[in-house]
C-alpha cells in the first residue's frame, strides 16, 4: 500500500481542514510535524519532510499545502526515486517569508499537480502557475476559491481527493508507458 505524506503550511491543518479529512480517506497516511508551526524556515521544514520521507517503505506520495509545497519541493528535489508524486495545493509564495528560492528553482523529477486559487491572498494566481512551470507541475486554477483552507470553506475537499487520483492515475500510466520503452 502507499503511504501518503500530509504536508501542512503555516499553523498545521487543523481537525477541519481538507488536509485531515484526505488523511481520514486515505489508509496509509502520515503528517509530517514541525517543531514551529507559527516560523516557517524553508531548510528546517524541508529537513522535516526528508526525514518523513527516509522513514518510508514503499510508495510515497504528497499532499502539501501552502509553506509545505514549498518544504515537499526542496525535500522532494533531495530524495527524487522516493516520491512517486505531489500534489502542490495553494502554494506559498516564498517572498512573503524572506526565503531564498534557489532550493525551489528545478524540474520536478516526479509527476505534480499545481492547485491554485484566482483570489488566494496568499500568492498571486500568476506566481502560483510560474512555479508550476519552474516545477514541470500541471498547473489547474479552481476559480474564486481563497487560500483553499478551511477559512475558505474547504474542509472535507472531494475535488481535492478526486483531482489527487487523477494525478496517481496518470503516473500509473506513465510509468507503464516508460516500462514498455
Amino acid at each position: 500500500m502507499a503511504t501518503t505524506l500530509i504536508v501542512p503550511g503555516l499553523r498545521n491543518s487543523g481537525p477541519t481542514h481538507w488536509q485531515t479529512w484526505f488523511e481520514t480517506q486515505r489508509a496509509g497516511s502520515r503528517r509530517v510535524e514541525q517543531d514551529d508551526w507559527e516560523k516557517p524556515c524553508l531548510a528546517e521544514w524541508a529537513g522535516r519532510v526528508r526525514e518523513q520521507i527516509d522513514t518510508v517503505d514503499g510508495a510515497l506520495w504528497i499532499v502539501a499545502h501552502s509553506f509545505g509545497c514549498l518544504a515537499s519541493v526542496a525535500a522532494g528535489l533531495l530524495r527524487p526515486d522516493r516520491i512517486c508524486g505531489a500534489l502542490l495545493v495553494a502554494p506559498a509564495d516564498p517572498a512573503r517569508f524572506g526565503e531564498p528560492t534557489a532550493s525551489l528553482e528545478a524540474q520536478l523529477p516526479f509527476p505534480s499537480l499545481v492547485v491554485a486559487s484566482s483570489n488566494d491572498p496568499w500568492v498571486k494566481t500568476s506566481v502560483a502557475e510560474g512555479w508550476a512551470l519552474q516545477w514541470g507541475s500541471e498547473f489547474v486554477n479552481i476559480g474564486a476559491a481563497g487560500h483553499i483552507n478551511v477559512d475558505s470553506g474547504h474542509g472535507p475537499w472531494p475535488q481535492g481527493l478526486l483531482l489527487f487520483e487523477q494525478l496517481q492515475a496518470i503516473a500509473a500510466i506513465d510509468e507503464k508507458l516508460i516500462s514498455i520503452e
